[in-house]
C-alpha cells in the first residue's frame, strides 16, 4: 500500500444510477492527483455515461465483462494490483452483490479479488437506502472492513428529496487519498457516537457591510467531520462562514458570529459524546454596531472592542459541573512563536489553562494552514501524551485526531 503522495493504482467502479455523471468529476480529481485509474462501469452505468467518456478521462481502455482480454485474466489482475477500489455511485443492487459475493461482471469479480481498501459511496432513493435489506448489506460490508460512506440529504431524481444523495466528488476524493496514505484510517470505532464539530471563522459586524474576522476556510473542520462520519459517528457540524460543500453525512448548522456559534455549540453539546472546537473564534468584537455604513469622512479614531465568550473553557466548566455530557472535549490552538516561547510551548500552556482533553496545536503564518489543503500539527493530551502529525492532507490530521478521541472514549468506557 502507498503511504506517501505517490502515484497509486486505483480502480473506480461505477454502477448504474443517475449519479454516475458525478463520477466523471471524481475520476478527474483522482487522475489529477497523479493516480493511475482504471474505470469499471457496469452495463447499467453505460446507459448513463458512455464508454468513450471514461476512456478519455482515465486514458485507459474500459471493459465491463471478464471476456475482454481474457488471456490476461483481468478480474484477478485488476484486484491484485489495485491500491484502492472506489465504487461511486454504489447502487442498492451493487451493494447487495458485494455483500453476498455475487460476481456477474468485471467490477463485482474485481471486488472479490481485491485485497486493498474498498470505499463505497452509495446513491439511491431514500426508501432503498432505508430498506432492511440495504441496511443489512451495508452492515455486512462494514463488518468485513469496507468503508461505506453515508449518503447525503438533498434533491434526488425528479422532485424527490431525502437521504440517498451521492456525496460530492471532492469529499469522496479526499477520503480516497486518506485511504491510500493510511489504509486503516477509517475503522468503525466511533459508531453510534454523537460528535459535535465547529468549523470556519466567526465574523463580528462593525457596520452593515464590514466585520472583524479571520482567514479560516473551515476546511480542517469539514475534513474532520467527513472522517468522523466515515468512522461511524453521527456528526453535527456548526459552520461559521464556510464556503465549502458540506460533508454528506453531517448535520450542518450555519452560524456567523461568536455568540451564535456559542449558542449552537452549547445546545448541541447537551447530548454529545465528543465536542471538537476547530473553528477560529474571534477573541473580540466591536462594542457597538453602527446602524449605517461608516463613511471615510466620519471614521472613528479607534474602535472599542469587547471580549467574546471563551466557548472552550465554558464547555469544560459546564462538564465539570455536570451540566453537559461530552466525554471528550477537543480544542484547537493556532499559535505563533514570540519572544517568550515557541508555538508548542504556548500550546502546552493553553492546554493547562483550558482544561480540555486534547489540544491540536498549529503553528500558523500568513501562508500556512488557513485555506491550504495540507496541515501539520501536534496533538497534545491532558495526561502529557503528544502526537506529531507531519505536513500532509488535512484528512490525515483528522484521522490522527479521531484515533486519539476513540482511545479516550474506550478508556473512559472501560475505566
Amino acid at each position: 500500500m502507498t503511504t506517501e503522495a505517490e502515484s497509486a493504482s486505483v480502480v473506480l467502479g461505477v454502477s448504474g444510477g443517475i449519479a454516475a455523471y458525478k463520477a466523471a468529476d471524481l475520476l478527474r480529481k483522482l487522475t489529477e492527483a497523479g493516480h493511475e485509474v482504471t474505470v469499471l462501469p457496469t452495463r447499467a452505468a453505460l446507459q448513463f455515461v458512455g464508454e468513450p467518456t471514461w476512456a478519455a478521462l482515465s486514458h485507459n481502455p474500459v471493459a465491463t465483462d471478464v471476456w475482454t482480454d481474457a488471456h490476461q485474466v483481468p478480474h484477478v489482475a485488476l484486484g491484485r494490483r489495485a491500491d484502492l477500489v472506489v465504487v461511486a455511485p454504489a447502487t442498492a443492487d451493487l451493494l447487495a452483490k458485494a455483500a453476498h459475493g455475487l460476481a456477474d461482471d468485471l467490477l463485482t469479480n474485481t471486488l472479490l479479488t481485491a485485497r486493498c481498501p474498498v470505499l463505497f459511496a452509495p446513491a439511491m432513493h431514500t426508501e432503498m437506502w432505508e430498506h432492511p435489506a440495504t441496511v443489512a448489506n451495508v452492515a455486512t460490508l462494514r463488518s468485513r472492513g469496507a468503508v461505506v460512506m453515508e449518503p447525503g440529504y438533498g434533491r434526488l431524481t425528479g422532485t424527490d428529496t431525502g437521504r440517498g444523495r451521492l456525496a460530492e466528488p471532492v469529499e469522496i476524493a479526499r477520503l480516497a487519498e486518506l485511504l491510500l496514505r493510511r489504509p486503516t484510517a477509517l475503522p468503525q470505532d466511533l459508531a453510534g457516537r454523537r460528535v459535535v464539530i465547529t468549523a470556519g471563522g466567526t465574523r463580528e459586524p462593525l457596520d452593515p457591510v464590514r466585520y472583524l474576522g479571520n482567514r479560516s476556510s473551515g476546511r480542517q473542520g469539514f475534513d474532520l467531520a467527513s472522517v468522523a462520519a466515515a468512522r461511524g459517528a453521527r456528526v453535527s457540524l456548526i459552520a461559521a462562514n464556510v464556503e465549502l460543500p458540506a460533508p454528506a453525512a453531517a448535520e450542518l448548522v450555519p452560524v456567523t458570529t461568536a455568540e451564535q456559534l456559542r449558542e449552537a455549540t452549547l445546545a448541541a453539546a447537551k447530548d454529545a459524546d465528543v465536542v471538537v472546537m476547530a473553528a477560529a473564534v474571534a477573541d473580540f468584537r466591536p462594542a457597538s454596531l453602527a446602524e449605517s455604513k461608516i463613511k471615510k469622512s466620519g471614521a472613528p479614531d479607534a474602535v472599542e472592542l469587547v471580549a467574546n465568550p471563551d466557548i472552550l473553557s465554558e464547555l469544560v466548566a459546564a462538564r465539570a459541573a455536570g451540566e453537559l455530557s461530552p466525554r471528550v472535549i477537543v480544542g484547537f490552538a493556532a499559535e505563533t512563536g514570540d519572544a517568550q516561547a515557541d508555538a508548542l510551548t504556548h500550546g502546552k500552556q493553553k492546554l493547562v489553562r483550558k482544561g480540555c482533553d486534547l489540544l491540536v496545536v498549529n503553528e500558523v503564518s500568513a501562508t500556512t494552514v488557513f485555506g491550504q489543503p495540507d496541515n501539520a500539527a501536534v496533538i497534545l493530551g491532558r495526561h502529557g501524551d503528544q502526537v506529531e502529525v507531519p505536513l500532509g492532507p488535512k484528512t490525515v490530521l483528522a484521522a490522527a485526531l479521531c484515533d486519539g478521541i476513540a482511545q479516550l472514549l474506550a478508556g473512559k468506557l472501560t475505566g
